[in-house]
């Protein structure tokens, strides 16, 4: 038998890793750069390896967790993720720190799949407000990461701390294997035999939708924001990294509200709530001339966003309760699969007609996420 409070807090160290996953490359690619002498284009193939070894990993982990439970995943995505900060912080030539690349970016996939859908499994009511509580270790561990390296790069190298941190995913492992997870829930059989059914489901392919424009709204928000806010020289880098920090700390904030002062609201009446933030943070952040009004609409942003993932994983894990995991691939993958191609037709877009249209395509995004919402909504009544 399984403690749920146990597994929970474990699956919350599990996805703090997750978002010190995602930052880490971000924040030593100068250090990268000048140990392998990288040019800006070379820097870039390393950023495009990681969203291809998570898509991976999230395609991964569902049908063998559904199939063997989360136990075996947890502990090979730990030591997936130990051996990818090994390699970031000690490889010798640039074929060896992309193959860690691709493995640190796997193993983060499996351990943001895999904790949320274990959560979800444990959670008889409430999943989208435990999930948004789990949400909130992504955003410690995302924030934490900078201003840890920060603290300690004054004391030791860089590889030195990152290799540290990777000893620390070990750590995690050990901890796995001396917990009782959830039994599996396929005891027979493949889950990807039963999963075509998946396709013709509407609601979820609807759900996966709308995760597609969230997944994408984030990336477009984290990668070009600070290049909007530069633009024309009304603000100095440092502040608008600053700013970027508060769209971080205001989908954190949120979450906790979600999962706790707000836990008896209902998770549609959140969601709604949720997307009404979003216009205003993005008019606040297209006349913001000045810190405070684009700050503000950077929090407003961060809070809209911050319900999108766990309510709808959590209508995912109530309609899959037998499936839960393969049904988080599913979503995740197609959520994935947006990050990757809007950010990449957002790069077209700055450059053929400027990052101020940055509004217009977060617009955009934002009206198709309540069309596919309110579809949703009706579809699950």
């Amino acid at each position: 038998m399984y403690n749920k409070h146990l597994v929970f807090w474990s699956a919350c160290l599990g996805l703090l890793l997750f978002g010190v996953t995602l930052i880490t490359l971000g924040t030593v690619v100068l250090d990268l750069r000048l140990k392998f002498g990288l040019d800006g284009i070379e820097a870039g193939t390393l950023f495009s390896i990681m969203p291809i070894g998570i898509l991976t990993g999230s395609l991964l982990f569902g049908p063998i967790s559904d199939r063997y439970g989360y136990k075996l995943m947890l502990i090979l995505a730990c030591i997936g993720l130990c051996a990818g900060f090994q390699g970031i912080a000690h490889a010798s030539g640039i074929d060896l720190l992309k193959g860690c690349i691709f493995i640190f970016g796997l193993s983060g996939g499996v351990i943001n799949g895999a904790t949320n859908a274990v959560v979800a499994d444990i959670s008889t009511r409430g999943k989208g407000a435990s999930l948004s509580l789990l949400g909130v270790s992504f955003g410690i561990g995302a924030l934490g990461m900078p201003q840890v390296l920060g603290a300690l790069k004054d004391h030791y190298a860089w590889n030195e701390i990152v290799s540290a941190i990777g000893w620390l995913t070990l750590a995690m492992a050990l901890m796995y294997t001396c917990i009782t997870f959830p039994p599996a829930k396929q005891q027979k059989g493949f889950p990807l035999a039963n999963s075509g059914k998946m396709f013709a489901d509407l609601t979820l392919v609807l759900i996966g939708f709308f995760l597609f424009c969230q997944s994408s709204f984030e990336a477009i928000i984290n990668n070009w924001t600070t290049t909007y806010l530069t633009a024309g020289d009304h603000m100095e880098q440092s502040s608008a990294l600053y700013a970027l920090s508060l769209y971080v700390a205001g989908m954190t904030v949120m979450r906790l509200l979600t999962g706790s002062i707000f836990r008896t609201v209902s998770p549609q009446h959140m969601l709604l709530i949720s997307l009404l933030l979003m216009p205003v943070g993005i008019l606040l952040l297209r006349s913001g001339t000045t810190f405070p009004v684009s700050a503000a609409g950077l929090i407003l942003l961060g809070a809209g966003l911050a319900g999108g993932f766990p309510i709808m994983l959590g209508f995912v894990g109530e309609r899959y309760s037998t499936q839960s995991a393969t049904a988080f691939s599913f979503v995740l993958v197609i959520a994935l699969t947006g990050n990757m191609l809007v950010n990449y037709m957002m790069g077209l877009v700055v450059q053929h007609y400027g990052v101020q249209h940055l509004i217009t395509v977060a617009f955009a995004e934002w009206l198709v996420m309540m069309l596919i919402c309110s579809s949703i909504v009706r579809r699950l009544k």
